[in-house]
């Protein structure tokens, strides 16, 4: 009789073990979706020219004023597409005002930059290729750097074929959003969710609980685990108290002008948070853990305990994905000179 009840007891923990992770299971699904093949939309196709075309004008530096700079600068293939600055540098030495987020799964994020200032990657591209991060004063400059490299035309006739003049802002932006949308980084919480349980470890199951038991996932939610819509950082204390940032950056406000927007930044999203220090906007903490404990103190109100801390980051690991294939490696780019802003080659 003893062993057949140590049996039965045993039998009835499994269950209910069994029981608490199809519970947690249902909860994250409710919460969160698995990351889709890429993010193509009607408006934004992801076609096999355009990905070409944008591919090689996110990683050429010819289109900055000194040479030096492309969108891969800030977003390094040999990093998770980041600089792993606090705050980024762009050409003709210029420094950014705020640290530059992963491009991996960005598309499906509501806005773009850390103020929501552009609506999609397009926006962000053919804007920002032509400002001071570039070193530019407009797109005509880029257009004039294009038009110098043999290579460009053809393949943007290829990209949007029947137009007379397409080296244009517009195709510009088209093209590299088509490349950032094929950008997507599955993870084991992509398995997890599509239904394999134990695609997560114990432990990242506890802090995946835990994450959504103190309200991480008020913010953190959806595809990209955060990305949409707009939170004040610092809801219960000064973000720069716990953070030691020495800019007090406004956020939204400077874009709006409206008071309610003062100190708001887009919720970032947390695929691959663990391989993408420093954190927050300014870049100014290094290391996960602490920014863990940062969040739950200025916007929960929550001092963690070492234990929630370890759990909550083990679980946010498991949002690390692979690097796309077509990222690792920098594509061999047209050939030719190209003009500075006074004309020189």
């Amino acid at each position: 009789m003893t062993m057949r009840w140590r049996f039965f007891g045993f039998m009835m923990l499994l269950a209910v073990a069994v029981d608490a992770d199809d519970e947690l299971l249902g909860q994250a699904r409710d919460r969160f979706r698995s990351l889709p093949k890429d993010m193509a939309t009607a408006d934004a196709p992801t076609t096999p020219e355009r990905v070409r075309l944008g591919r090689a004008l996110f990683f050429e530096p010819r289109i900055s004023a000194d040479g030096t700079t492309s969108c891969s600068r800030c977003h390094l293939p040999t990093l998770p597409a980041i600089d792993g600055l606090p705050r980024s540098i762009g050409a003709l030495d210029f420094h950014l005002p705020r640290n530059a987020p992963t491009v991996f799964n960005a598309a499906l994020h509501s806005s773009q930059h850390w103020d929501g200032r552009f609506p999609t990657v397009e926006d962000q591209a053919r804007t920002g290729v032509a400002g001071k991060g570039f070193g530019n004063s407009g797109f005509d400059a880029v257009k004039a750097r294009l038009e110098a490299i043999p290579g460009y035309a053809p393949l943007f006739r290829e990209a949007f074929p029947g137009q007379v003049d397409p080296i244009n802002d517009e195709n510009f932006g088209k093209a590299v959003g088509a490349f950032e949308r094929t950008l997507i980084s599955r993870s084991r919480f992509d398995e997890y969710l599509d239904g394999r349980a134990d695609a997560l470890t114990p432990a990242e199951r506890k802090g995946l609980q835990k994450f959504i038991e103190i309200g991480c996932v008020d913010c953190h939610k959806g595809v990209g685990v955060g990305g949409e819509g707009f939170r004040k950082f610092g809801v219960v204390a000064d973000y720069w108290t716990a953070t030691g940032s020495t800019v007090h950056d406004e956020g939204r406000f400077g874009v709006t002008n409206n008071p309610g927007d003062r100190f708001k930044f887009k919720v970032p999203g947390l695929r691959n948070v663990e391989a993408t220090a420093p954190y927050f906007h300014d870049g100014s903490v290094a290391d996960l853990p602490k920014a863990v404990r940062v969040m739950g103190k200025v916007q929960l109100g929550e001092e963690l305990s070492d234990d929630d801390v370890a759990s909550i980051s083990a679980f946010l690991g498991s949002l690390t994905g692979a690097e796309p294939a077509e990222y690792q490696k920098v594509p061999t780019l047209p050939s030719g000179g190209f003009p500075t802003e006074s004309g020189r080659r």
